[in-house]
């Protein structure tokens, strides 16, 4: 057998020896490159790989990509030096110089071996055991390890994010401290309350977050204080994979999340599906004390939740050029709130007030995308068309029982009905290897429907008392935009240019069966958005960014719907239908440091805005009801003001054993708002008496994060997490310091493929919201809720095969998050 191998291997190398020096035609001056393309590990065909011809001044020529059984053949190709380039996306590129010259026109490269690149096999079945922060040009990327995956929900997560707040009332989102800001999974928005969503995500699913505090032109110009990008965990492994994560969180109620993901990829076609959900139950409880009318106000509230979220897609490669993609996610959700406050006012028993809410809400939101992407010859140059369809429909009675009071049972009924549709046209032309044109254009269009019934009886303007009109708020908004940006590398700077234009439409009308009260709303404007970007990278250790955009912030339904959005005995709130857009002109500076020996980096950054039209709360005093105290929460805009602040980072390991990441954030803003006040005794006060003051505040507030992780063998590890957030000030309240401990453990098995958690949250039961106000009434009070939990976690990694990603873009699509809860 051995001496037939040999002459097999004679005779070949003889006949391809002949075929080589046989003369070619004089007027064929041509070449064939020829060979099989092979996974390293697998030594497996791989198909569909790219094969570019290039010059040597890496101008493409030609090209073509593998056949199923790995082998590829490409003729008619111009004599002289060329290069070989073979591209396959999770896999290392390898590149081949030859010479298409006389007595060498048919080269065969043999076979060819791919490996696979580290950042593939990191994405998808390698989780590090530690968190990660980088500084890039445009944002701040937090990778998540298994010391923050292991924390619960994707909202308990976030409490460990740098400059990133978690309301634990609403479960509303800050950046910096501002709530103005886009949250986004994948690069989209999704019709899902931003609350709702987070809590049905598992955090073993993030992948990574990417904090973009000053976007460029190619993202849509909305949030002020920038956007949250949640990117998750892919799936797109040949064969069949996925993973299951389950968790429950318990200290007074249960609370159960859980997710899985499956995928399954086989020549053009990728199939994957995935759902996850949370069960659970919720309990807070608060009160509020008024000294000047010796009142106090206690809530007890119970929040059950059932969520279900399904998500469905499939990507078809066409060719090696032309790819289609669709997908749909579908949620539905069952909640419902009850709820009981008590009024008491112990200087005249008869304003007494104890109410009974049960708010029960129904809501499916419906998400349908289709994306189409070519690829043209030169690596790099592609268009993209993107199109991205949601509905939301939610179904909200409330019921309001009196225990004590002159008041008689009531219900509400809210009912809303979204749409919106996004179109996105994306080219990406690298003009050279150091220079790159994006171009895009958008639309956007979205209306809202809300309507609003009571069977009980209300205030009108004059103060007499008939039955509650019944409202209908329709809300539109189209934005047409084109954007584009220009990057430029040199040796050891780089910059980037853009530009983004706009022109909003905006038109709302509330119909009320009183016609007197019907309000509408029109707004029609243009704008522009530039963006200028700089990167200085002297040497490996040090990398500076400096950058600039112009923003806006559009207000969400819920601050200027007029239709009442929530109210207890003594609140009410109602958005303002003439709110305007407030605009924000950003500048920021980074700095990173690699220290030595590579055991870290540390980053340090600081910020200024400029906020033109500002937007922010405003608190009357209830006309209809003065002498009860009751008063109206809204929104309004103000004068100009300013806002800036500092944030340092590190990530250090200084043991093999020891990983600490840790964060501080500093920032002050000009706060103003109207908040109002009496000038008599509340229980004489008539409207005369009511003073309108517009306030200003100078509000700093800083916190400080540390996370620290033990590796006590290959398998086991232990974290400890500390979180101090400082005494801060807002135009209604002066908050108290808050500060917690977390413990957990984390134990691998299986090989690496599954890993078992538990942790410990707010260890010392420490966490409140502790506030002291003085407008428009003197008043103090704390809320607590379920924050001294403990949590269990599983996750395990299952199927084989291996990695072969498709690229998706991130887009974003932005929406204003809901008014906010009591506070």
């Amino acid at each position: 057998m051995k001496k037939l191998f040999l002459v097999c291997v004679f005779l070949l190398s003889i006949m391809n020896k002949t075929h080589a020096t046989n003369p070619k035609s004089p007027d064929d001056k041509t070449g064939t490159i020829s060979g099989k393309v092979l996974d390293a590990t697998l030594k497996q065909p791989l198909p569909y790989v790219n094969i570019i011809i290039k010059n040597t001044k890496e101008d493409i020529l030609t090209g073509g990509i593998t056949s199923e059984d790995g082998s590829f053949k490409i003729e008619k190709i111009e004599e002289g030096k060329i290069i070989v380039s073979i591209q396959y996306i999770g896999y290392k590129t390898i590149r081949k110089e030859v010479s298409i010259k006389k007595g060498n026109y048919d080269i065969n490269l043999g076979n060819i071996f791919l490996e696979e690149a580290a950042e593939g096999l990191d994405e998808v079945t390698v989780i590090a055991e530690t968190s990660t922060i980088q500084q890039k040009v445009d944002r701040k990327v937090i990778t998540i390890g298994k010391d923050l995956a292991a924390t619960g929900s994707a909202s308990e997560l976030m409490v460990g994010i740098p400059s990133v707040g978690v309301d634990a009332q609403t479960g509303d989102i800050s950046l910096r401290g501002n709530q103005n800001v886009r949250v986004m999974v994948d690069g989209k928005l999704s019709n899902i309350p931003t609350a709702q969503l987070l809590k049905q995500i598992p955090s073993t699913a993030i992948k990574s977050i990417e904090l973009i505090t000053n976007p460029s032109a190619k993202y849509n110009p909305e949030g002020m204080s920038g956007i949250i990008n949640i990117i998750l965990h892919k799936n797109t492994m040949v064969g069949f994979n996925g993973n299951v994560n389950i968790g429950l969180t318990h200290q007074i109620e249960a609370k159960f999340n859980s997710s899985l993901d499956m995928n399954y990829r086989n020549g053009k076609f990728n199939l994957y599906g995935s759902y996850s959900n949370n069960i659970s139950k919720n309990r807070n409880k608060g009160f509020i004390s008024r000294p000047e009318n010796n009142s106090e106000q206690f809530f007890k509230f119970l929040d059950k939740r059932q969520s279900h979220l399904y998500k469905v897609g499939v990507d078809f490669y066409l060719d090696d050029k032309n790819t289609v993609s669709v997908f749909t996610t579908q949620n539905t959700s069952e909640s419902s709130n009850n709820g009981q406050t008590d009024a008491i006012f112990y200087n005249d028993a008869s304003f007494n007030q104890s109410q009974l809410f049960v708010s029960n809400s129904d809501n499916l939101s419906s998400q349908y995308n289709f994306d189409y992407k070519h690829d043209f010859s030169k690596e790099g140059h592609n268009i993209e068309l993107e199109v991205d369809y949601n509905i939301f429909e939610d179904d909200r009675p409330v019921d309001f029982m009196f225990l004590l009071g002159s008041n008689e049972d009531y219900k509400d009924f809210n009912n809303t009905d979204r749409k919106s549709t996004t179109i996105n046209l994306d080219y990406i032309n690298p003009l050279s290897e150091k220079s790159k044109l994006e171009l895009g254009l958008e639309a956007r269009l979205f209306n809202s429907d809300i309507a609003y019934a009571s069977t009980g009886d209300s205030y009108n303007n004059a103060g007499v008392l008939r039955p509650t009109p019944s409202t209908a708020f329709d809300y539109t908004r189209d934005i047409y935009s084109a954007y584009a940006n220009f990057n430029k590398q040199f040796e050891k700077w780089s910059y980037q240019i853009g530009v983004r234009a706009e022109n909003v439409h905006e038109d709302a009308i509330a119909l009320s069966s009183e016609a007197a009260s019907t309000e509408t709303f029109k707004n029609d404007y243009f704008e522009l958005y530039p963006s200028v970007f700089f990167t200085y990278s002297p040497s490996e250790k040090n990398s500076y960014q400096l950058s600039y955009s112009r923003r806006v912030d559009r207000p969400g339904i819920d601050q200027v719907n007029p239709i009442k959005e929530w109210s207890s005995p003594l609140i009410s709130s109602y958005g303002n239908i003439d709110l305007q857009p407030q605009f924000t002109n950003s500048i920021e500076a980074n700095y990173t440091r690699t220290l030595k020996d590579k055991k870290g980096t540390v980053t340090g950054g600081v910020f200024y805005r400029i906020i033109n039209d500002d937007m922010n709360r405003a608190l009357f005093i209830d006309r209809t009801d003065i002498n009860s105290g009751r008063v109206i929460l809204t929104h309004d805009n103000f004068d100009n003001t300013t806002a800036y602040g500092m944030e340092l980072s590190s990530n250090y390991k200084p043991t093999k054993w020891w990983n600490i990441n840790s964060s501080f954030d500093l920032y002050s803003q000009v706060q103003r708002g109207i908040a109002e006040s009496l000038t008599a005794p509340i229980e004489t006060a008539t409207i005369d008496d009511i003073e309108t003051n517009v306030d200003e505040i100078d509000n700093v507030a800083w916190n400080f994060r540390m996370f620290n992780n033990f590796s006590l063998s290959k398998t086991v590890s232990f974290t400890a997490f500390g979180f101090y957030r400082g005494k801060n000030r807002s135009l209604q309240f002066d908050r108290k310091p808050m500060y917690f401990v977390n413990l957990g453990t984390r134990v691998g098995f299986a090989q690496g493929k599954g890993t078992f958690s538990f942790n410990l949250n707010d260890v010392f039961n420490t966490m409140e919201f502790a506030f002291n106000g003085k407008k428009p009434f003197v008043q103090n009070g704390a809320f607590n809720w379920e924050s001294n939990t403990w949590n269990v976690g599983l996750s395990y990694r299952f199927g084989g095969g291996k990695y072969r990603a498709k690229a998706r873009k991130n887009r974003d699509n932005n929406e204003e998050s809901g008014g906010g809860g009591f506070i």
